[in-house]
């Protein structure tokens, strides 16, 4: 369980973590997470694979100052143009056009009509991540967004998801594909950041016990934890600011790409 050698398109794939301090992250990270890196040479500078029981899970590269540091997600596709040239028709703002990765595939870069930016991939040595749903390993993509209306309709029209909307005090939706779980979407909720964006969650034995660890090395604790329906979690930012969310679920994962 846990292992992916493809992602269907329409599917998140990859995440990574642009930072101001890529040896700081090496360090918060690899103790957090017992990630052990590879760095590998890049286009523009050196590209960081983060491994898991010898199983690429996320990446990392550096950010000038001005780019500030956060996370952020790719969504596989087998035509990198044409899903880049219906994205602008749906509304979607093209950030960085189609381009090469050096040996690994083609990427593009958006700004979605609900305002989060979004990477599409294109396949080529690299489909993404080779460990998913684990403690230590990326399990989850979801939407901040005040315009959930406008993602639903982008996101339906460019891969086919079906959102459903689910009850609650906010307005939340889940995504799908077919019989796939793709993610999850909310409004701001009071005191949250209400930038749009999409955030990724990572899977940990201890939710309490993860956020202590994250204050010990030097990161910060946005929302405490939380008993929710599937499980516990807690938002958490690393020492150089990049938020994320830390879930424990006793259920199981929550996407089924890797066949659970």
């Amino acid at each position: 369980m846990g292992e992916v050698e493809r992602y269907p398109e329409g599917t998140f794939c990859w995440v990574d973590l642009g930072t101001t301090d890529v040896a700081g992250a090496k360090r918060f990270y690899g103790e957090l997470f017992g990630w052990e890196f590879v760095d590998q040479p890049a286009d523009e500078g050196t590209y960081t694979l983060c491994r898991l029981r010898g199983q690429d899970v996320v990446g990392i590269h550096e950010h000038r100052e001005d780019e500030g540091t956060g996370w952020s997600s790719s969504i596989s596709v087998d035509d990198l143009e044409q899903a880049t040239s219906r994205a602008r028709e749906l509304g979607a703002a093209v950030l960085a056009e189609p381009f090469d990765v050096s040996g690994a595939g083609r990427s593009s870069v958006l700004r979605d009509p609900a305002g989060a930016v979004v990477s599409l991939w294109q396949a080529g040595g690299h489909a993404g991540a080779k460990l998913v749903n684990e403690v230590g390993a990326w399990g989850w993509n979801e939407l901040v967004s005040a315009d959930l209306e406008a993602a639903k309709g982008f996101y339906g029209g460019l891969f086919g998801w079906s959102a459903g909307d689910v009850p609650g005090p906010i307005p939340r939706t889940s995504f799908t594909l077919g019989d796939l779980l793709i993610g999850g979407g909310h409004a701001p909720t009071p005191g949250e950041d209400p930038s749009p964006r999409w955030t990724v969650s990572f899977g940990v034995g201890d939710t309490d016990q993860a956020a202590a660890e994250v204050q010990r090395l030097g990161g910060t604790t946005l929302l405490p934890p939380m008993d929710v329906p599937v499980g516990r979690f807690t938002i958490v930012a690393d020492p150089q600011g990049a938020a994320f969310t830390a879930t424990h679920a006793p259920g199981g994962a929550f996407r089924g790409v890797d066949g659970s």
